[in-house]
């Protein structure tokens, strides 16, 4: 059995690069008894909040997810095992978290503890995304904007909608689209039409900044957010905020009647994608609750309904 109170255990086990968590097999609920330094750097939660609570919570509320479906039988097996799970930093943030997961057994084998080496997979599945291939290095970049391309920007929602049906996982898209562009156009000609939509690009891409967002310009004014797990579920509710900011710019719009400035409207579609759904029905849904939102009036986020989906 592992003794907690070994300076020489605790000295080496802080110092580790990836983060080390600590569960009391016990005890009922398998509760957390000791994280490292760099476990809490990873999650973004204090040791006080993670000891003596399960890990689920680190899933939040995305937990239909395979890969913890093979944590759990293996739990159930007394096996180790090493999975690739979605986890939910305490600000929100998703990040993929690479656990291997072994258990710790005492002179009479019975296991007292499961130990799990974690580390953030993100930069491998980025880097993976680089040497994959399909659309060249050149053509994933958007010129005008610097946000994805619209081709590349589809490659990856192809990929993204797949890996949602198959762990069955909310996931949501966002069509932002700059109010009375062409009006603006008219005013100031492309080349002002094309520094307004490069500020709005800004705006928008700095906003979306969590593990799983994907940022692409669609066409003209129109660009395009994906976002999944617990930030899906609250895609319309940061619409609102995105479209506010954008808003803030105090862009002058010398032909939007009362507003004055630059606005931009949203059209937001988000679900738990049924395996036998197309991904056109996502984009389809996406635009219809733009075209409503449009009809609203400036400013406006509309929600797709379930109809949207047929």
């Amino acid at each position: 059995m592992i003794e907690l109170g070994g300076d020489a255990w605790r000295s080496v086990v802080d110092g580790a690069p990836d983060g080390v968590v600590l569960c009391d097999a016990t005890a009922s609920d398998c509760p957390v008894a000791y994280v490292n330094p760099a476990f809490l750097q990873l999650t973004g939660y204090s040791a006080s909040a993670l000891i003596g609570n399960n890990l689920r919570m680190l899933q939040g509320m995305d937990r239909q997810q395979e890969s913890r479906q093979r944590m759990k039988d293996a739990l159930a097996r007394g096996e180790p095992c090493r999975v690739l799970i979605r986890n939910y930093r305490l600000d929100g943030t998703l990040f993929w978290n690479e656990v291997q997961l072994q258990p710790l057994r005492d002179s009479g084998g019975r296991i007292t503890h499961w130990i799990g080496y974690c580390r953030d997979a993100g930069g491998r599945l980025k880097s993976q995304d680089r040497n994959a291939p399909g659309i060249p290095a050149w053509q994933r970049e958007d010129r005008l904007t610097g946000l994805y391309s619209r081709s590349y920007f589809e490659e990856l929602l192809r990929r993204d909608w797949q890996l949602a049906q198959r762990d069955s996982h909310c996931i949501g898209l966002v069509l932002f689209d700059i109010d009375e562009l062409g009006a603006y156009n008219e005013k100031f000609e492309r080349t002002g039409g094309d520094a307004c939509i490069r500020r709005v690009a800004r705006v928008i891409g700095a906003s979306y900044r969590r593990g799983g967002d994907l940022v692409g310009h669609w066409e003209g004014g129109t660009f395009v957010v994906l976002v999944q797990g617990e930030a899906a579920e609250r895609a319309a509710e940061y619409a609102r905020v995105v479209t506010q900011r954008a808003r803030d710019l105090l862009i002058h719009h010398p032909r939007a009647g009362h507003e004055r400035y630059v606005t931009v409207s949203a059209g937001v579609a988000s679900l738990v994608p049924p395996r036998e759904l197309p991904l056109e029905a996502l984009i389809n849904a996406s635009r219809t609750a733009l075209k409503r939102a449009k009809q609203q009036g400036r400013n406006s986020v509309v929600t797709a309904e379930a109809a949207d989906f047929q």
